[in-house]
């Protein structure tokens, strides 16, 4: 199992994929490690602007 590249705290660049449902790209603060899924670090990750935290994988997440 490979540890998480970014921390809790953490402000990250989310670009979602093509398969992901629309979202908005942008900066993000990390909120919390979630267990890895079909091999890959999954995160809650929450917007300046948005009331809501979004699950996003590590692939989708940069500095």
């Amino acid at each position: 199992m490979a540890l998480h590249k970014y921390k809790v705290g953490q402000m990250v660049q989310f670009s979602p994929g093509r398969s992901s449902m629309q979202a908005g790209a942008g900066k993000y603060t990390v909120v919390r490690l979630l267990p890895p899924e079909d091999g890959q670090n999954l995160y809650r990750i929450k917007g300046v602007s948005e009331a809501f935290e979004r699950m996003a994988k590590e692939t989708d997440l940069s500095r």
